[in-house]
């Protein structure tokens, strides 16, 4: 995947969320928020790993998403 393909899934997940949250959500749409969050958490990491890679003069191909569960616990 490159980062024009991730790039573009963030733009639709974003897109998707904004629906979501300009709506009133029931617990469907909740269980869908926070998937779309884990997503969009994993899309960034994603980008992250390719631009490390590419720094080092390493593949970025080389990246690989990492589990929702890894990278939720992530310190900021």
């Amino acid at each position: 995947m490159s980062d024009a393909d991730i790039h573009r899934t963030i733009s639709d997940l974003v897109t998707e969320e904004h629906r979501l949250r300009s709506d009133q959500v029931d617990e469907d749409g909740r269980s869908r928020l926070a998937q779309i969050e884990e997503s969009l958490d994993q899309c960034w990491d994603l980008l992250r790993q390719r631009q490390a890679l590419r720094d080092s003069g390493a593949d970025p191909e080389q990246a690989h998403e990492r589990p929702a569960r890894d990278v939720e616990g992530y310190l900021q």
